[in-house]
């Protein structure tokens, strides 16, 4: 019989790359990412309703509740404007994201898009982003965990945690066992599977959304428009820092994407799950910085911990209840975060390891949850270690360029299939081509520009290792680089 062998997961042998150029750009096909996303063992259980909180879930927590307090005094009371730039700068990135997600409905989020499109050696840049985004920004997430754990206990028993317990070694500790403690928690629901995750995720988003909103209501009470003047006291420069510092707090929109596998109707759902939740976020957001800067004036914003609770606290009378009410929020909310994320880190080295690029058990899914087991242990374990040794300021600088950096590839992305397949199914498809993706691209770099020389050599660093790892792994395990067998023939 004429035919050629097929490999592994339904993929046709492609050949042996020529020369190392070629090695290095070899691209998947979009058409066969879709049918691998198709014929996939992760379990289609999640509805838009579902992939639209899974966003939320994902972005909606430490950023607002505690990386306020460190934006606050880089911008002045034009943080809120530091917020809408970011949100902009999001949102540029959230309408390219949509049109992949339609095209490309499979695990791999911004790793799949890329490598359809820019090949395999910038694919696998990409995706040594993700795992800086998402694996140390649940760490982030988890220190602000604790450090409301903290102030919840100061609120309702007059203790909290030793700082041996309770801090890294950075700010004065030994182990922040609260924050590896969470990331723990959230390992064990996800084991369970998909849907028994996202249904505890609802239950938080309901819970965190509700928290936020009495904020805003309350805070509001001891508004002051005197202290938006002046409204740029640190310059415009300020303002950009704030935006660079506070885009950690939109990442997890794109978290929707890595479920591709797991939604009931990727293609019609995705986008609009990606477009909803980053608008819904963009304005609380907005909303919650304009009540809290308005309660307290800016410069007592300076090295506060549980930001929120705290502008409760010293700027609105009624006593302890609201600030015990929203660290309780504020508590759920984090939780949610570390959930979701890291539900996204384990789906994008899922997708990596189906490809060869890292080690197979990562790929590996449990038989009766539809989980990838090993994966979600090692990742677990893993982020519970940063999280209980690194300080929070360093870790979310460090989650945003790396970032920032895979978003301004998603726009590229969209500009080269745009090109290479102009008449291929697109569910949604990015207003203004090319221009917004371009816009995308510069509001990225313009963000990046605003980060510190630290975050930049940290990230120069990550970028070194990763590389060191493909040329030592990757690139010879990676599926596209098996020889294709000759073609068989009958007499």
């Amino acid at each position: 019989m004429n035919g050629v062998r097929t490999q592994p997961h339904g993929r046709r042998a492609p050949g042996r790359a020529t020369g190392p150029v070629g090695r290095l750009t070899r691209r998947r096909e979009v058409a066969e990412l879709v049918v691998e996303a198709g014929g996939g063992p992760l379990r289609r259980t999640l509805g838009l309703t579902q992939l639209t909180l899974l966003s939320v879930g994902a972005t909606l927590g430490t950023g607002i509740f505690v990386v306020l307090g460190e934006a606050v005094p880089q911008a002045g009371p034009a943080v809120v404007l530091s917020f809408v730039l970011a949100g902009v700068t999001a949102l540029f990135s959230a309408l390219s994201y949509a049109e992949l997600a339609g095209m490309i409905p499979g695990a791999g989020s911004s790793y799949s898009y890329t490598y359809a499109t820019l090949g395999e050696l910038v694919a696998w840049v990409c995706g040594w982003c993700l795992i800086l985004e998402y694996g140390v920004s649940v760490a982030a997430v988890a220190v602000g965990w604790g450090q409301y754990v903290n102030e919840l206990l100061q609120l309702t028993i007059g203790r909290t945690l030793p700082d041996t317990l309770a801090a890294p070694p950075g700010d004065g500790g030994v182990l922040n066992v609260p924050a590896a403690a969470i990331v723990v928690l959230a390992m064990v629901v996800l084991l369970r599977g998909a849907r028994e995750s996202a249904v505890v995720n609802t239950v938080m988003v309901a819970v965190k959304l509700a928290a936020l909103v009495i904020f805003c209501a309350v805070a509001f009470t001891a508004f002051h428009a005197g202290n938006f003047r002046p409204l740029f006291p640190l310059g415009t420069a300020g303002m950009t820092a704030g935006a660079s510092s506070l885009f950690f707090s939109y990442i997890g929109f794109d978290a929707a994407s890595t479920a591709g596998e797991e939604a009931k109707h990727p293609q019609r759902d995705l986008p609009r799950a990606i477009v909803l939740s980053l608008g819904l976020v963009t304005a609380l957001y907005c909303a919650v910085a304009l009540a809290a800067v308005g309660a307290m004036p800016w410069q007592r914003f300076a090295g506060t911990e549980a930001t929120l609770s705290q502008v409760l606290v010293r700027s609105v009378g009624g006593g302890e209840l609201w600030p015990v009410l929203l660290s309780i929020g504020a508590v759920v909310a984090t939780t949610s975060v570390v959930l979701t994320v890291q539900y996204g880190q384990i789906r994008i080295l899922f997708s990596m390891s189906r490809d060869g690029l890292v080690p197979g058990l990562f790929s590996r899914v449990h038989r009766r949850t539809g989980v990838p087991r090993a994966g979600t242990v090692i990742v677990s374990a893993f982020v519970a270690l940063l999280a209980a040794l690194i300080p929070l300021g360093d870790l979310a600088d460090a989650t945003s360029i790396g970032t920032l950096f895979a978003f301004a590839l998603v726009n590229l992305a969209v500009l080269i299939l745009r090109r290479r397949t102009p008449d291929a199914p697109r569910s949604f498809r990015v207003p203004l081509a090319p221009v917004t993706p371009l816009l995308g691209v510069a509001c990225c770099g313009y963000v990046m520009y605003g980060l510190g020389a630290d975050t930049w050599i940290a990230f120069g660093v990550w970028m070194a290792v990763g590389l060191v790892v493909y040329g030592l792994y990757g690139i010879r395990h990676s599926t596209l680089n098996r020889p294709a067998p000759e073609p068989e023939t009958t007499p």
